[in-house]
């Protein structure tokens, strides 16, 4: 079997890979990453199948797997940070309330022809936090969506996660799983 193609740098995605065992070669994909999708769920779904098809035109012997995550609130993607001002703007915004996270997974294997994609939503419960405390946690997380990582024991700004951790994290690996399977993959 020809070895997984992970289309993401993610050390998120890297680390539930090799916990869940799973053999795989590391090929980020260097997509614009823009939709024209305004839904959550097509918006994910559209640039993880983008990401896979960039990859897979290069590996295209190999089972390509790519996804994407976004955290969505009262109508607006948050995204990463853009700096520390714009990650405490972004923990303010969140702060106390429930926020919807969405992540795409697809498959892509060109030389079986096949593609498939799908997505998961999770929900996160902030804590309401002081703005002394939400100052401290302010470019702690630069390099995530939303600026908060539920990975990372020191982050208590998420009391409370509705639905798969994985998903929250950046793979979902209850339906990568289903997804490996209708690939031929296993399961």
């Amino acid at each position: 079997m020809p070895i997984l193609i992970l289309a993401s740098q993610s050390e998120r995605r890297i680390d539930i890979l090799k916990r869940e065992k799973i053999k795989f070669k590391v090929f980020p994909s260097k997509i614009e990453e823009k939709t024209f999708y305004k839904k959550p769920s097509l918006m994910v779904k559209d640039l993880a199948v983008q990401k896979a098809l960039a990859v897979s035109a290069i590996f295209p012997d190999n089972p390509v797997l790519a996804a994407d995550t976004i955290v969505y609130l009262g109508g607006k993607v948050l995204g990463k940070p853009k700096n520390k001002k714009d990650a405490f703007k972004l923990l303010k915004f969140q702060n106390g309330k429930k926020q919807s996270v969405y992540t795409g997974v697809c498959i892509i294997w060109r030389k079986k022809k096949i593609k498939i994609s799908d997505f998961e939503k999770s929900y996160c419960y902030a804590r309401k936090l002081s703005q002394k405390e939400l100052k401290a946690l302010a470019g702690k997380h630069m390099d995530k969506a939303g600026a908060y990582a539920v990975q990372d024991t020191k982050d208590e700004f998420i009391k409370k996660i509705e639905g798969d951790f994985d998903n929250v994290v950046g793979l979902p690996m209850k339906l990568t799983r289903k997804l490996f399977k209708k690939a031929g993959l296993g399961g």
